[in-house]
């Protein structure tokens, strides 16, 4: 029996997807006319090359429910899932991806624990259906998450989350062109959890996410978010002034005593380059959050709506 009192937009980036889109909204739809009638699916084309966009179309022509929004080029999957989240308009948002690797079927549980309290809730699988550098690249990933959000279930953060609408609020105002939904919703609130769901095998395809992707990710995170890598330059040339001055010490102190210069010159070129190294590395830093002020004060969008299926459009 379904429950008026609970109202659901569920928000999925789609990329060349256009074998899969039917059955995800079947199923999905199946799922949730069990828990309620008021809910939305929002399919959310992030440039897809294929026929993904028609398929959209045509599940928005047999049922109104589903909504379709088409981004203009291929803008990234957190890019995407931002446009759906400020376009849902009930109370809670579930998204998941277009792989069916996160089964419709488990929105249910998603949704019982936010009923406990808690404001966003994530669906981590139970067996990983990945390789093995695939898993040491998430393992990254979710390292550097955990840094960015600072909560302890940052290691069973996924694309499979459950959270109140009312959170998108606390990030209204934000224009950043790099974009990371979880670190985000950490803006509004402390109160997370995670429980074990079903992972299935994709339904066609390979991961849009590469091992390179997912690391590209974690760097970003960590530099888009965080001042870490700025104080871990700055605990390294702490160190590292230190031991120069220890180095200077003693070499002063044999000159004093012995009345001779320390010899080794590959000893002196060691602490050089050591220290070059050190100054590059902390330049290289510093640079990479000018670039970051500068990408902002360009103002990129963080995605353009080319067409959406309940409005006109010229194409």
């Amino acid at each position: 029996m379904a429950n008026n009192h609970t109202s659901l937009s569920i928000v999925i980036p789609v990329y060349m997807a256009e074998n899969i889109v039917n059955e995800l909204v079947k199923r999905i739809t199946q799922a949730v006319n069990s828990i309620t009638e008021n809910y939305e699916i929002i399919l959310v084309d992030d440039g897809s090359l294929d026929q993904s966009w028609e398929k959209i179309k045509q599940n928005f022509n047999f049922d109104n429910k589903v909504k379709g929004i088409k981004l203009n080029k291929n803008y990234g999957q957190h890019n995407a899932l931002l446009c759906g989240i400020r376009q849902a308009k009930y109370d809670l948002i579930v998204t998941l991806d277009d792989d069916l690797q996160n089964p419709p079927e488990e929105i249910p549980k998603l949704l019982e624990k936010l009923d406990q309290g808690y404001d966003v809730v994530y669906g981590y699988p139970k067996n990983e259906q990945h390789g093995l550098f695939r898993n040491i690249a998430s393992l990254f990933t979710k390292m550097a998450l955990k840094t960015t959000m600072g909560i302890s279930i940052a290691r069973h953060v996924s694309a499979f989350r459950g959270f109140r609408t009312e959170l998108r609020d606390s990030f209204s105002d934000y224009r950043g062109s790099f974009i990371s939904i979880d670190v985000l919703l950490s803006w509004g609130t402390n109160s997370f959890s995670a429980i074990p769901v079903n992972h299935d095998q994709r339904a066609e395809g390979k991961s849009n996410y590469t091992v390179r992707k997912l690391i590209n990710h974690a760097l970003n995170m960590i530099t888009g978010f965080s001042v870490l890598p700025l104080q871990v330059a700055s605990l390294m040339g702490f160190v590292l002034a230190i031991f120069g001055l220890l180095v200077l010490i003693y070499v002063v102190g044999r000159f004093l005593l012995q009345g001779s210069p320390v010899p080794g010159f590959p000893f002196i070129a060691s602490i050089i380059a050591i220290f070059s190294g050190a100054q590059l590395l902390a330049i290289g830093i510093i640079g990479e959050y000018l670039a970051r002020i500068h990408f902002r004060t360009m103002d990129k969008p963080q995605y353009f709506i080319r067409q959406q299926t309940n409005k006109s459009s010229p194409n």
